[in-house]
């Protein structure tokens, strides 16, 4: 009997993929977590029945929302991740040793515990004596903080459940003033092709570009993702992601990595037609 894993993007459209074993399954205070081994994806973290992760293809995202920010921002040293409890947003963080502070927090304490003993290879950085784990609500945390944070990470889920706080006016409020005067703020802004998430997407860019006076939504490829393709918003006090760009800065790390560069950099800014139309009706 063969079993499979379906998430439905849309009513009409699912990700199915083959499962060799149902490795962990416990529902939480939160939400349903879910890993399974798969033959394709390795292992794969699911929420709710939502994809979070899957070991084939993590690096994307954990890159793309780390590194873009990270090369632009000219001293990162403290930093707050909100979600990404799997720890890969972490893992990131820690191979730049000018950050001083990571503080993760999680509000699912079995999302880390799941994640430690099912996908240590995300979670092996979890540990650093620079990151410090709360599992608390992240609104509730973050309130306390006052020009504290270079760089916020919300690692969020959908705008959906449990995550939803995290896309409203009041919430990018609170990060700003968290963040110092010359702070960052990315997130992950879902997909832009199904047209119930391009509605929430152009609800939340509106509510971060009247707060942010920098605002701009960056792209990459992720294949578990809603129709293989995904969006990030990048926020700034200051800095513009292309003109505050200094790529020989940030080669000095000399990181190896899989799927950001320097050139994808840039070019993950540059928007496909449609989608500049749906965010220029939002700002305009």
């Amino acid at each position: 009997m063969e079993l499979w894993f379906s998430e439905f993007h849309t009513p009409d459209v699912k990700l199915s993929i083959r499962v060799n074993q149902h490795l962990y399954s416990k529902k939480s205070e939160f939400q349903q977590i879910d890993i399974f081994d798969t033959p394709e994806f390795g292992r794969v973290l699911t929420l709710d029945g939502n994809v979070m992760l899957t070991e084939r293809d993590e690096f994307i995202y954990d890159e793309m929302i780390t590194h873009v920010p990270m090369a632009i921002h000219p001293h990162v040293e403290d930093v707050l991740v909100i979600g990404a409890g799997d720890g890969g947003v972490v893992k990131e963080l820690t191979r730049y040793e000018s950050i001083k502070r990571i503080d993760l927090v999680e509000m699912d304490s079995l999302v880390i515990e799941a994640c430690r003993k099912y996908l240590p290879e995300n979670a092996c950085r979890l540990d650093d004596d620079r990151v410090h784990i709360y599992y608390n609500n992240a609104l509730r945390f973050i309130r306390r903080c006052t020009h504290t944070y270079d760089l916020i990470i919300v690692d969020s889920m959908d705008p959906f459940g449990p995550s939803e706080g995290y896309f409203t006016k009041e919430f990018y409020g609170i990060c700003y003033n968290a963040l110092k005067e010359d702070g960052i703020m990315v997130n992950q802004q879902g997909s832009p092709f199904y047209q119930h998430d391009a509605q929430e997407l152009k609800r939340s860019h509106r509510r971060i570009a009247s707060t942010f006076p920098i605002s701009r939504v960056y792209q990459a490829h992720i294949p578990t993702y809603a129709a293989g393709y995904w969006l990030f918003g990048f926020a700034s006090k200051i800095y513009h992601p292309i003109d505050d760009f200094h790529p020989e800065n940030w080669q000095k790390h000399h990181f190896k990595t899989k799927y950001y560069t320097p050139r994808l950099h840039v070019g993950s800014f540059y928007l496909p037609a449609f989608l500049e139309d749906l965010l220029t009706e939002v700002e305009s």
